[in-house]
């Protein structure tokens, strides 16, 4: 068979759900484009907790970029009434359960090891986790129904660039040689690719978080709830059922997410401190039943469940941090989630790589012709990616700080949800937004960059007492107070918050 090359506007690597999402906005802007996939879907992944910030901006690209069908993606009712076959799970909200080694579990009336934050009012307006496996596998088939360009067991050999036209030599399909485009989006959600194509390296320097992660998914893991009526825990107070939210498992050494989907199966990983010097000298499986055996809550829900085929084992990550030295250059951009990475608590991932679709195919559509103008919004865009990395670390780094005292790590969440509510209520009026949970407003900087620095002179200390902690909640509390319009840390909310995102 005769090889032969192919022609673009645009070549996007990766078929996550980012990757098809652009190629899709980009091909209705009027954009020759060619998606390259190195595997082949249905496939394994993780990232899969959705949050009212990601489906905002589903259904505002779906407006905008004439993708009707994606809509319906945007809120668990809707996906159940459009496309059930396609798997996900309820999720009502965040909940986070605080466990304390060698004892069960234990709440009281105050729920002072409890916290519950609805982000929707019922299920059918609820967001969702996704089954990746499922969701990503239908966008591509879409981008086909599409008639955009899919080549899957595709690699990317090398790329040279001459005359504003890139040539790709592809290892793929036998017929297909090289590939040309004038520009290259990385899609893949990792370094590899631009370290490789670009010599642009990846790496965790600058990071105040350090963390690694143990996962995989399970079948018929024992509902959290029916463990907590066993016990005879009182649940009246909860907002929602928190097995249909992205439940949080609080340990000393990390946390725990579990996510639940519609058919059975649960998404389990643990989220562990990268540096406590004991795990680096312990294999996957020791790691793994360290932390069962030391945390009785935690080992009743794993002892019952099966893994399920897919993946079929535990996969035990490096450090999760990482970010390029360089987020565009000569005919290239990457994607936020390939730029960097910090941690999956407090579900920002989708959202995060959703508000980079926007703002790429934003600039790509006002700069056809890729010329200078776009890369003076590029750089722009550096910044601002490299920003909101920053605040999102040092959001994730001091709840890593304060796992051994639930109340400290009560309080520094409730900066998360009060700048998360100030974006989502910016969006809601149609005002501007540029930066991934207003990264670049100064109150928010000074906000969270002077309570980190309280923060550490009070997990410094060798024994924190309650009077410590109470003095620490309470000046979050008056912080966040110029934009806490949920009533975060209302002592009379007892941790219980079932109201919180604005009218969808």
């Amino acid at each position: 068979m005769n090889k032969h090359s192919h022609h673009y506007d645009i070549v996007i690597a990766g078929a996550g759900f980012t990757g098809s999402i652009t190629a899709l906005a980009l091909h209705n802007c009027g954009f020759t484009v060619c998606l390259i996939e190195k595997g082949k879907h249905p496939r394994f992944a993780i990232g899969e907790s959705s949050t009212p910030i990601a489906d905002m901006i589903l259904r505002s690209l779906s407006v905008q970029y004439d993708l009707p069908w994606l809509y319906d993606f945007s809120r668990y009712g809707s996906w159940q009434q459009s496309h059930p076959g396609i798997v996900c799970g309820i999720k009502r909200g965040f909940s986070y359960f605080k466990h304390y080694r060698g004892k069960p579990f234990l709440a009281d009336a105050a729920h002072s090891n409890e916290l519950l934050v609805a982000a929707s009012a019922s299920d059918d307006l609820s967001d969702t986790n996704w089954l990746r496996a499922d969701f990503d596998a239908y966008l591509v088939s879409r981008v086909q129904d599409y008639n955009i360009a899919y080549f899957d067991c595709t690699e990317i050999i090398s790329a040279t660039r001459s005359n504003r036209q890139w040539l790709f030599d592809v290892n793929g399909p036998e017929n297909i040689s090289s590939i040309h485009a004038a520009f290259f989006i990385d899609a893949t959600g990792s370094g590899m690719l631009a370290d490789k194509l670009f010599a642009v390296p990846s790496s965790a320097a600058g990071f105040l978080t350090n963390s690694f992660a143990l996962f995989s998914h399970f079948d018929h893991l024992p509902r959290w709830t029916t463990l907590l009526q066993q016990k005879n825990i009182p649940m009246q107070d909860y907002p929602y059922d928190p097995d249909d939210s992205a439940l949080h498992h609080v340990l000393d050494e990390g946390w725990v997410w579990a996510l639940r989907f519609n058919n059975n199966r649960t998404s389990w990983g643990f989220a562990l401190n990268g540096n406590d010097p004991s795990f680096q000298k312990m294999n996957t499986t020791e790691i793994w039943n360290r932390m069962r055996n030391a945390y009785p809550g935690i080992d009743q829900i794993l002892k019952t469940g099966a893994l399920s085929p897919q993946p079929g084992r535990i996969i035990q990550s490096g450090r999760l941090q990482r970010r390029l030295e360089k987020c565009f250059g000569n005919g290239w951009l990457a994607m936020p989630h390939t730029i960097g990475f910090v941690d999956p608590l407090f579900s920002t991932g989708i959202a995060y790589s959703l508000a980079g679709v926007e703002r790429i195919v934003r600039m790509l559509g006002e700069n056809r012709d890729f010329g200078e103008p776009l890369y003076e919004q590029l750089k722009e865009y550096e910044h601002i990616t490299f920003e909101e990395l920053k605040l999102i670390d040092m959001l994730v780094a001091g709840c890593y700080q304060t796992m051994r005292h639930f109340p400290l790590f009560n309080a520094w969440s409730m900066l998360y949800f009060t700048f998360t509510i100030l974006y989502e209520q910016r969006r809601l009026k149609n005002e501007s937004v540029t930066y991934f949970l207003e990264a670049h407003n100064p109150e928010v900087q000074k906000i969270v960059q002077t309570t980190y620095n309280d923060l550490l002179k009070v997990t410094v200390q060798k024994n924190i007492s309650s009077t410590d902690m109470d003095a620490f909640t309470g000046m979050v509390r008056e912080r966040i107070k110029p934009f806490n319009t949920a009533g975060l840390l209302d002592p009379m909310s007892k941790n219980m918050y079932h109201h919180t995102v604005a009218a969808l």
